[in-house]
Parts: C-alpha cells; sequence; structure tokens
C-alpha cells in the first residue's frame, strides 16, 4: 500500500511538473504572440503614418489648391497652393471657407453640396492685386457610413494662361479678318467702278488696276506670313544652317531697301566688322534683317539713320543691333512690340502696307536659330532691336548666298 502511496505521488507530481512546463510554455507562447501583435500593431501604425505624411507632402505640393472641410464646414486642411490662390493670412485650419477666402461664391459652392453630390467645372473670377485670375473650381461631398455629409473636398486648378491663350486666340482672328478684309474691300471697289464708269477712261482703268495691284500684293505678303508663323508655331520650320558673313548679309539687305530709304532721306550704315560668321540659314537670316530695316525705315524720321552693328559676345554667339534714330517707344508698349498684329503707329503701318507680324516672324526665326530678340528704346531716343546668332566653326565654307567679307 506505501508502495502504491509513493507511485502516485511521484505521478502527481510528473503530471504536475508537466501541467506546469506547457503552461509556462502557453504563457511564453501568449508573451510572443502579444509582442508580435504588438510590433504588428506598431509596424501598421509607423507605415499608415508614413503614408499619411506622404499623402500630406504630395498634397502640399500640388499645383492645384487643395482645401478639405469638416461636418461643420470648418477647414481642416489646405494646401499652399490654396493660400497663394486665395491669400489666407496665417493658418486656414479651423475657420470657415467664407473666413479664410472672403468669397461668398465659394461659400456658396459647399452649399451646393448638400443638395448635390458632386461640382465640377465652375468657373471663378478672381481680382487682385496681381490681376485678374481664373480658377476651376471641382467640388466633392464626403459621406460617412450611413450617407451623412461628413464635409467636403475642394479642388482648384488655375486656368488662367488658358483663358489668356483664348483670348489671344480671338483677338487673333479679329485681327486677321481686318486685314484681309481691308484690301478685299479696296479690291472689290476698285473692279466695281471700273466695271461702272471706269472702262472708257484709260487714266482711270490704270488707276484702279494700281489699287487692285497693289491691294494683291498686300494680300499676298499677309498670307505668306500666317503661313511662315504656322511653321514656325507647329516647330516644322526646317533651317538650311550654314556659315553665313553677317555683314554681307546686311549689305544684301541694305541694296534691296536703296530706294525705299532714299524715298525718306534715310542713310544706311553697315557697321558690321567682316569678320563675323554665323550660323544661319541665309534666307532666314535676310528675313529677319529685312523685317528690322524695313520696320526701321517705316517708323524712324525723315532725313534720320538706321545702321546695323555687329559684335561677338561672352556666351559665344554673335549679337546684332538695329538702330534708328527715331521717336522712340514708351515703356509701356515694348513687352507687347514683339506681338502678332500689335502696331504702336497703326495709321502709319496701315498706309504703309503693313501686316503687323515682321516682328513675330523676327522673334520666332531667331528663336529657330537658338537665339534671342530683344528691343532697348526710349521715346525721343530712336530705337534698338538686337537678336544673337550661333557662331559659325571655322572649318565651315561661306554660304553662296553670302560671298566672303570684303
Amino acid at each position: 500500500m506505501t508502495y502504491l502511496l509513493v507511485l502516485a505521488a511521484i505521478l502527481l507530481a510528473l503530471a504536475a511538473s508537466a501541467w506546469w512546463r506547457e503552461r509556462g510554455r502557453r504563457l511564453a507562447s501568449e508573451e510572443r504572440h502579444r509582442g508580435e501583435l504588438a510590433e504588428w500593431d506598431r509596424r501598421g501604425t509607423a507605415e499608415i503614418d508614413e503614408q499619411a505624411e506622404r499623402s500630406e507632402a504630395l498634397v502640399e505640393r500640388m499645383v492645384e489648391g487643395v482645401v478639405v472641410t469638416d461636418s461643420s464646414g470648418r477647414i481642416r486642411l489646405a494646401n499652399e497652393a490654396a493660400g497663394a490662390f486665395f491669400g489666407f493670412e496665417g493658418s486656414a485650419v479651423g475657420r470657415t471657407l467664407l473666413e479664410a477666402t472672403r468669397r461668398h461664391e465659394i461659400a456658396a459652392l459647399s452649399d451646393r453640396l448638400d443638395r448635390e453630390s458632386e461640382v465640377l467645372g465652375h468657373e471663378l473670377r478672381l481680382e487682385g492685386a496681381a490681376g485678374t485670375r481664373f480658377l476651376q473650381a471641382n467640388a466633392l461631398a464626403l459621406r460617412d457610413s450611413s450617407g451623412r455629409r461628413d464635409g467636403a473636398l475642394f479642388v482648384f486648378h488655375d486656368v488662367t494662361r488658358v483663358r489668356q491663350l483664348e483670348a489671344m486666340r480671338q483677338e487673333f482672328v479679329a485681327n486677321v479678318s481686318h486685314e484681309l478684309r481691308t484690301p478685299l474691300s479696296l479690291i472689290k471697289s476698285a473692279a466695281e467702278t471700273m466695271l461702272d464708269t471706269g472702262q472708257d477712261d484709260p487714266a482711270m482703268r490704270v488707276r484702279f488696276l494700281e489699287i487692285i495691284d497693289r491691294n494683291a500684293n498686300r494680300l499676298t505678303r499677309l498670307i505668306d506670313d500666317l503661313l511662315l508663323l504656322s511653321t514656325l508655331d507647329s516647330g516644322r520650320l526646317r533651317l538650311e544652317l550654314q556659315p553665313v558673313s553677317l555683314r554681307m548679309a546686311v549689305q544684301e539687305v541694305f541694296d534691296d531697301f536703296h530706294a525705299r530709304a532714299g524715298a525718306r532721306r534715310v542713310t544706311l550704315g553697315n557697321n558690321v566688322p567682316g569678320q563675323l560668321i554665323a550660323r544661319a540659314d541665309p534666307d532666314r537670316l535676310r528675313q529677319v534683317l529685312a523685317n528690322l530695316v524695313d520696320n526701321a525705315i517705316k517708323y524712324g524720321r525723315d532725313d534720320g539713320n538706321v545702321a546695323i552693328d555687329g559684335a561677338g559676345g561672352p556666351d559665344g554667339r554673335l549679337e546684332v543691333s538695329v538702330h534708328d534714330d527715331g521717336p522712340g517707344l514708351s515703356a509701356d508698349v515694348q513687352p507687347r512690340i514683339f506681338e502678332r498684329f500689335y502696331r504702336v503707329d497703326k495709321a502709319r503701318s496701315r498706309e504703309q502696307g503693313g501686316t503687323g507680324l515682321g516682328l513675330a516672324i523676327v522673334k520666332h526665326v531667331v528663336q529657330a536659330h537658338g537665339g534671342e530678340v530683344r528691343v532697348e528704346s526710349r521715346p525721343g531716343a530712336g530705337t534698338t532691336f538686337f537678336f544673337s546668332l550661333p557662331v559659325a566653326t571655322p572649318t565651315g565654307a561661306l554660304s553662296a548666298h553670302t560671298p566672303a567679307a570684303r
């Protein structure tokens, strides 16, 4: 009996020991599991925080203005672009849309989201010290799982440049229509007069035929200039680049304008050094020079001077200047001087048959060569146009259009 009791005690001790060890293993396993859960929770929280930071940084760097409001209509997020659009003073967080933007129209967008799930393509016009700005606003109602309004997301896209381009397109179409209508009206009027009363009068017939010829040529120049600008805009212009003597290119243009300059007693001065050789398309370079010389003669003064100079620049390019001693340009018109159809003296330009595209062509052709163009002028002190061209490599042969400089 004693033996059985001892055996039972031993078995009980072994069972208790096994139970204790199993309990320890379970506790250790549970502890490891809790540690793993805690680690997973920590990692998950860190990933969520990191993702939130990335998202916030992304929103902050967006060019579109982004504003998020809560269920009470107060701002809980607004990026830097939104602050720039509406001129937030300090942080916008916690304020209503009206308080932050001071725009009733934007607050009304929020009210519309009570009735509509989203508002798309709403255009805002903002007047400020920097001028007029156009924004396209898109808004989305944020809702919770039960479908109740839980805030709103607003995205504002700056479409100012688009509107400016649209205005320029409309102005361009209007200008082209006007420029085409004027010579066409004169041609039609001259033809009708000849048909009605001028058939038996040789002198009248010649006079009206001259009107038709002159305005037909004006139409041809206008259409040629428009086609060239279209080619330049599309990037399809192919330049035949080769070494060109600047001095000889200038002299060829002066020879073409000798009679026109003589009619106004304008002296033409070629001061370009003979050693300057540009890498350019000879025909396009001649076109640039011709437009600038024509402009200088047309808007300069009678008994005046038109001089062209050239020099090598520190950036490895050649710079050419065309100077006249005319009345000059005021500071307010100089930024627009290279715009299509822009004219400082509209009466004189139309009287002399200008298309209003010459300086725009100069700008685009020079830029196609990799150069730049600018103007310097003061009222009463004349006007100087500058443009730059790349230098030809020393081994290149001179263009046949411009023989070696004398």
